[in-house]
């Protein structure tokens, strides 16, 4: 197939939508499918993550707030138009757009893609939508477009549901497991004689909860002396945690800045237990999934997307949010029953092949087929192209 990948957000900024997209696309090229990216691409040497496809680069982006995180998305007619005319004037079996009520981007493809066209639903949150609710009408037309709706998870289900009632395919969000696999060296932050707690998140964001991992760790540093937290992720954490840090005398975390993907592994590998103290807007468990393939024990908050990855006793150890005596008895337990520890590890290890790409990607190309298969338009390139063989 020929198959259209569309972003709204900007491929030069690492974030979870872009990294799912470049993912499937390299995935779908292995496989012999011909792609063509469009995204935003404000700086073309940072963008790795599609390399060796086919990008069609609409402009750079803006900074916006959402979900209590920062992204950079394009608002460009121009660009938005660009996109439209390609559409128009190029043949595709298909036509996929990642977030696809994101404007302009987004909104322009499902009204205006002439191919049978599929969403990806990857949001999710507790609160309202003031924009859904107020331009609903106008969302609802663009969503009705769609030719094939996906949601990346239960929560993400929920969450456009509420909004938009149409039937999702739920697909999550896919990882290459064997690159989490794959023994890598014990970075320079572990010690050998240390049991090493391990947070990856973006550090400033209130949402990922490291405040609530600080206090925990505050109590449990006396218990076990050899205890010890590293911080994996970019950004200084928030007002909240350097004040925990002061009242409670904290000054043994170690913070590791940002890491690359190829280094990110190991740090999962090594930890004696990953923590992940979130307190919601997480539509997927990604972090749930990478630490699973990792080998890592997991304890981590019980909300509604990591509950979509993980069970509790089984793969995980499910805690209430921002309670941190439960995150500490949940850590000490894993501690002290070296027999829990290795349950966890073995069936998370089980259940994260349902999250690699062999399997995601398969089930996207399933879905292509279904949809193009009834799509509701005529498409007689593409049917000259089927019967050619």
């Amino acid at each position: 197939m020929r198959i259209a990948q569309i972003s709204p957000y900007d491929l030069s900024y690492h974030g979870g939508v872009v990294a799912h997209m470049a993912s499937l696309s390299q995935d779908l090229a292995n496989r012999g499918h011909e792609v063509v990216v469009f995204a935003p691409r404000s700086r073309p040497q940072t963008a790795p993550d599609v390399a060796g496809l086919e990008v069609v680069p609409l402009g750079g982006s803006v900074p916006f707030n959402a979900g209590g995180s920062v992204s950079r998305i394009s608002m460009s007619l121009k660009a938005a138009r660009q996109m439209r005319r390609y559409l128009k004037s190029e043949r595709f079996d298909v036509v996929h757009i990642h977030e696809p009520l994101m404007p302009f981007l987004g909104t322009t493809a499902s009204v205006y893609s002439p191919w049978p066209t599929v969403g990806t639903f990857h949001a999710y949150s507790e609160k309202i939508h003031p924009g859904y609710l107020s331009f609903k009408p106008i969302f609802s037309t663009v969503a009705d477009k769609l030719d094939g709706r996906i949601a990346v998870s239960e929560a993400a289900k929920a969450y456009a549901n509420r909004y938009f009632p149409y039937p999702y395919e739920i697909i999550p969000n896919g990882i290459n497991v064997p690159r989490f696999e794959a023994p890598r060296p014990k970075p320079s932050e572990f010690r050998d004689d240390a049991i090493n707690l391990v947070f990856v998140g973006r550090v400033g964001e209130k949402r990922k909860g490291l405040r609530f991992l600080l206090g925990a760790y505050s109590t449990l540093r006396w218990r076990y002396p050899n205890l010890r937290l590293i911080v994996v992720g970019a950004g200084v954490p928030d007002r909240e945690s350097w004040r925990m840090m002061g009242e409670r005398g904290i000054d043994d975390v170690i913070f590791a800045g940002p890491v690359t993907d190829e280094e990110l592994p190991a740090y999962y590998q090594h930890a004696d237990i990953f923590c992940a103290p979130n307190t919601g807007q997480e539509s997927f468990g990604l972090v749930l999934v990478e630490a699973m393939a990792s080998g890592a024990p997991i304890v981590a908050s019980r909300i509604l997307g990591f509950q979509g990855v993980a069970d509790h006793e089984q793969d995980a150890l499910l805690v209430n949010v921002g309670d941190e005596y439960a995150i500490a008895k949940a850590i000490q337990r894993i501690i002290e029953e070296p027999s829990l520890k290795e349950h966890l590890i073995s069936n998370g290890h089980q259940k994260v092949q349902r999250f690699g790409w062999a399997r995601v990607a398969g089930d996207v190309i399933e879905f292509y087929n279904e949809i193009i298969a009834k799509a509701r338009y005529p498409f007689p390139t593409y049917e000259r192209r089927a019967s050619s063989g």
